[in-house]
């Protein structure tokens, strides 16, 4: 049946180039924003997923960052630390010297006032950002950020500590004077008020106390070190995996969304074509009353 009012074919060919357009359009989205999934309506699950994963990477990228002020300041205090071994070292030297009963002991003492002196420079000067591990002050624990982390609906930074009272190379430094701490007894080392050999013996083992712990607390810097280091690398592996895990749920597969592009193009050139005919049907009605 053909009717003047109503053009069935044309209603048919209007739905079919219309549904066309539409895959069309969202074909054409996706090649030109790179992704499949780019707002909640798209796929509401994957958008969710995307969109914490995405947060807690930018969480995560801000951790590792922090990691760099946290190796800045650990790398400060280890190269105090270490100094302050060679420093010590060489007042141990200056003792063994002194053990030699014809050496001039002021003379040696003025040699160890001034590593005194540069014991308590390398303590001051061991500031990174305003924070200070070798000289301990009212500090308690020293905190490096090393990781972010997700759990269930909880998320939390994790941190690595250091026991700054415990290694702390002085517990002041006054008037450029460091007093307590590993090195306090080192300070009060005086070879003026010194007669015996056996005095002499209990200053080096007093040395060899302070290098003991110095060289514990270096250890402990290097852990420390290590820790970072490896959390680093870990931070770069898993913000790369997660990178991944979002692209494979959001991201348009640039291949197949090329072949389907032009397929629809095609689609829709023939589907404009059959709107065509199907209009020029009812045209053809006039040959019958001819």
């Amino acid at each position: 049946m053909t009717s003047i009012l109503t053009n069935f074919a044309a209603n048919s060919a209007l739905q079919t180039l219309s549904s066309i357009n539409n895959n069309l359009e969202e074909t054409q989205n996706r090649v030109s924003s790179g992704y499949k999934v780019s707002e909640a309506s798209d796929n509401v699950a994957y958008w969710s997923i995307s969109t914490t994963m995405n947060s807690d990477n930018k969480a995560l990228t801000a951790a590792a960052d922090a990691l760099g002020v946290g190796a800045a300041k650990v790398d400060t205090a280890y190269s105090a630390m270490e100094s302050a071994i060679d420093v010590v070292n060489e007042i141990k030297s200056k003792l063994v010297t002194a053990t030699e009963t014809s050496t001039d002991k002021d003379q040696i003492q003025l040699e160890i006032d001034k590593l005194q002196e540069q014991l308590s420079s390398i303590s001051q000067g061991a500031s990174f950002s305003g924070e200070n591990w070798m000289v301990s002050g009212d500090q308690t624990v020293g905190t490096v950020v090393d990781g972010f982390v997700r759990a269930d609906d909880a998320v939390s930074v994790t941190t690595a500590s250091y026991d700054i009272p415990t290694y702390a190379l002085f517990d002041s430094v006054d008037a450029g004077v460091g007093t307590g701490g590993i090195l306090g007894d080192v300070m009060d080392i005086d070879l003026t008020a010194i007669a015996t050999t056996d005095e002499i013996a209990d200053l080096l083992s007093t040395v060899e106390t302070a290098l003991a712990s110095m060289t514990i607390g270096g250890a402990a810097l290097g852990a420390l070190t290590t820790r970072i280091d490896l959390q680093t690398d870990y931070a770069g592996k898993l913000s790369d995996a997660i990178e991944e895990g979002v692209s494979r749920l959001v991201d348009a597969d640039m291949e197949e969304e090329s072949a389907k592009l032009s397929a629809l193009q095609t689609q829709q050139q023939l589907a404009i074509q059959s709107l065509s005919i199907a209009n020029s049907s009812s045209q053809n009605l006039m040959t019958l009353f001819q």
